[in-house]
């Protein structure tokens, strides 16, 4: 009988042998038949067992029957020499055509070396970050941060309103995913009452929120920076004031008369007296003034340099205090809110008193106060101009130079304040001004 030769080499067999053979590599072959791709029309009519049945698409992409009918896609892979398997979904909400996209991707991602598994736990968390992270969460970090800083408390009510602006359209997005185009949408609708100045400032604050993003790493970049340019700029104008000394005059007669609330009255006349910023003195407390020394301390935090400043008190601002003491002096601010004693009176009862009695926004502000007594002062030509300067808080940048003039002219402040005094009930009397003064 002939050999019949397999693999090259010569075995000599009998018809029983050769069918045995044929019939073993039939059962092989079958063993490995090719994978059929799955069809729509093969996972709607797969039904569950009892166990899990197993269907696959090829590619390590299956399909998972549960016994209680649940179709799961799983896909099968081997990453740094371990078997792994990735949850893509559940059928039909992930459909045939899809679950194929998802394993594509997760064949780009082991190419590059990544674990699918891995990945997809990182956009997890990295997902529920950007949901937490949103604009206003981001933004009351921000705040506290800066009350943590010292900052003044008139600049934490003006970061408040600023950022009320923008959180009804932005307070509830991720800070990661807003686009240049909702920032601008918010600041527009700011602009289109008429605040342009508000909506500048606006821009700026929304940026702060967004840097400290960047800073903290929920965001990548700020999109305010492309907004540079995209609002219409605002009208630069001093703080409206009455600078004429007859006309000052009549002002300080006007607020004489005034018919509201005591407090508000004696608020206005330190304003005449002391020219302080309006926040510094709406914000004073009782434990910052010493009648004895007559110096008024303001903290630094509501200074804003940041630096402590002192006022000289003359008799008349003294006499102001006192009659304050006798409404308010159980409270902890000089000037407290109508509504409660835990607050200081709002920035805008000055601003409305003034409008009451008839000083339109561009006739005089509550502000404008500092301008009449810097002008006046200055015309006098009796007083250093960094006299005036210091009086006004407005500190040298030089800090050798800031540290002399502090003490050097001390002295000259105090004379200055009285006189200042003097002149203003000059004014109020209708008198001549009197430019003298004994140096």
């Amino acid at each position: 009988m002939r050999s019949l030769f397999i693999s090259d080499r010569p075995w000599p067999l009998t018809v029983a042998k050769i069918v045995g053979l044929l019939k073993h590599q039939g059962q092989q072959l079958g063993s490995r038949r090719p994978t059929m791709p799955l069809t729509d029309i093969a996972i709607r009519n797969a039904k569950p067992g009892a166990s899990t049945v197993k269907l696959s698409d090829g590619g390590g992409l299956q399909l998972w029957i549960e016994p209680k009918g649940a179709k799961l896609w799983r896909l099968a892979y081997r990453f740094d020499g371990k078997q792994k398997k990735l949850s893509i979904g559940a059928y039909p909400a992930i459909d045939l055509k899809t679950a194929r996209a998802k394993r594509e991707e997760a064949k780009a991602l082991l190419r590059d070396g990544k674990d699918p598994g891995a990945e997809k736990k990182l956009q997890k968390l990295t997902g529920k970050a950007s949901r937490e992270n949103t604009f206003e969460v981001v933004a009351a970090e921000l705040r506290a941060q800066k009350v943590a800083s010292g900052k003044a408390q008139t600049t934490i009510d003006k970061y408040d309103w600023h950022i009320s602006l923008a959180t009804p359209d932005l307070g509830k997005r991720p800070i990661a995913e807003i686009s240049a185009a909702e920032a601008l949408a918010v600041l527009r609708k700011v602009e289109a009452r008429g605040r342009l100045e508000t909506a500048r400032r606006l821009r700026s604050i929304i940026g702060q929120v967004f840097r400290y993003a960047i800073a903290t790493q929920r965001a990548k970049d700020d999109p305010t920076i492309a907004l540079r340019g995209a609002l219409t700029p605002p009208v630069v104008k001093g703080q409206a004031a009455v600078i004429e000394r007859t006309a000052f005059g009549g002002l300080l007669r006007a607020v004489d008369g005034y018919e509201g609330s005591k407090l508000t009255t004696a608020a206005l006349k330190l304003l005449a007296l002391l020219f302080p910023r309006p926040g510094e003195l709406r914000w004073s407390e009782w434990p910052e003034f010493d009648m004895v020394q007559a110096v008024w301390t303001v903290p630094a935090g509501r200074m804003k340099m940041r630096r402590p400043h002192a006022i000289p008190l003359p008799p008349q601002a003294l006499a102001v205090l006192k009659e304050v003491r006798r409404i308010s002096g159980n409270g902890r601010y000089l000037f407290p809110s109508e509504r409660s004693v835990d607050r200081p009176m709002s920035e805008n009862t000055l601003n409305a008193a003034l409008r009451r009695l008839g000083y339109a926004k561009e006739d005089h502000t509550a502000h404008g106060f500092r301008a009449s007594a810097s002008t006046l002062l200055n015309e006098s030509g009796l007083w250093s101009p960094d006299a005036v300067e210091r009086a006004l808080a407005h500190e040298e940048e030089d800090k050798s130079r800031r540290a002399y003039a502090r003490g050097q002219y001390w002295d000259e402040r105090v004379r200055m304040a009285q006189w200042w005094a003097d002149q203003v009930d000059l004014m109020r009397a209708g008198s001549k001004f009197d430019w003298s003064v004994e140096r």
